[in-house]
């Protein structure tokens, strides 16, 4: 009798049931996306760290396998590998891998890595990020062939050759679940509004001194930013200190159809992060219908609607001239659907 198919996607963090949508959306869309795109093929997802209670679940007809590694570092951190390694030689035994798909050049590219050159499998790590600077142990420890090697974006694949002098054979972004949109036209009484991780590398203390440079010109901004992290406190005392309570409210993590939501009310979607591989958040905000204007761009094209100045000085002078224009538009823009990525990604294990 012969094994049933099965494709392994390796990641550090999964959702932990249907409602998690803050964990990681365009990586959670992308997974969901790839089982409706093979109904017949068995998709299982072995998260290294998220959730922190080992279990298996099926999450949309995937299967999920928790190590719960919980972020812990050192002799636990093996023990976590070694937890995977025997899942992946119990999957191993009783399916056929068509392959192992890895999120990030990390741990879980490591470990894919050794498994996949075991037994004979195909195996692909997707640089999503911060994982192409240069300083990645993992790199040199796995010493990928560029042909197996998929970035997020052109940018992500530029530097990671510049980097490693590695060449990533595909460039694929992700996609944006249209579905999750709300039909029809909507009141954009949002001025500006911003959304990821409050870390120190999305540069948030910009985007407020941002809005205090323009409020001078449009005291009645309305602005939100949505996420949450360690720079939260930081910022409401940034903001107090700059009198601009009534200008900018922090919303806190909010559920990602929340937030999509939130864009189709918004006029401009400001991105001040100093990195991105390729930020989905972009791509779901222009489909919303918001003019875009971000220090970064991922990929060598783009549309008419993303303004990405030369320098970090010029980003208010952008936004100025899109709020004093009358006839500004606020037509979606597709850049790439979930459907389209999902096929993309299923041509390298499947032709």
């Amino acid at each position: 009798m012969s094994k049933p198919a099965a494709l392994v996607i390796l990641t550090p963090g999964f959702p932990a049931n249907g409602n998690d949508t803050t964990c990681l959306p365009p990586m959670q869309l992308f997974v969901k996306a790839l089982k409706q795109h093979n109904p017949l093929l068995h998709i299982i997802v072995i998260s290294f760290q998220y959730p922190f209670k080992a279990s298996r679940y099926y999450w949309h007809g995937v299967e999920v396998i928790a190590v719960a590694g919980k972020g812990k570092g050192q002799l636990f951190r093996l023990i976590t590998w070694r937890r995977v390694w025997q899942t992946l030689t119990e999957l191993n035994a009783g399916y056929k891998l068509v392959g192992l798909l890895s999120f990030w050049m990390g741990e879980c590219a490591f470990i894919g890595n050794r498994f996949a050159k075991k037994y004979g499998l195909p195996h692909y790590p997707w640089l999503l990020g911060q994982d192409a600077k240069a300083g990645n142990e993992y790199v040199n420890r796995i010493k990928p062939n560029g042909e197996s090697v998929i970035a997020i974006s052109d940018f992500l694949a530029k530097e990671f050759r510049i980097n490693y002098g590695i060449q990533p054979a595909h460039v694929i972004p992700t996609g944006i679940d249209v579905t999750l949109f709300g039909a029809g036209v909507v009141d954009r009484d949002i001025d500006i509004m911003g959304a990821g991780s409050l870390i120190p590398l999305k540069q948030y203390d910009l985007f407020v001194n941002i809005i205090k440079n323009l409020v001078a010109e449009f005291p009645q901004l309305k602005t939100v930013i949505c996420g949450k992290g360690p720079e939260m406190e930081k910022l409401r005392k940034q903001i107090n200190r700059l009198g601009l309570e009534n200008n900018i409210e922090l919303k806190g993590e909010l559920p990602h159809p929340e937030v999509l939501a939130m864009m189709q009310r918004s006029k401009i979607f400001l991105h001040t992060s100093a990195y991105e591989g390729y930020s989905t958040v972009l791509s779901e905000a222009l489909y919303a219908g918001c003019q875009v204007v971000s220090l970064v761009n991922g990929m060598n094209v783009r549309p008419a609607q993303h303004h990405v100045p030369g320098n970090a000085e010029d980003l208010p002078v952008i936004i100025k001239a899109l709020l004093n224009d009358k006839q500004l538009k606020h037509e979606p823009v597709l850049i790439y659907t979930t459907e389209e990525i999902a096929a993309r990604v299923t041509g390298l294990f499947m032709d």
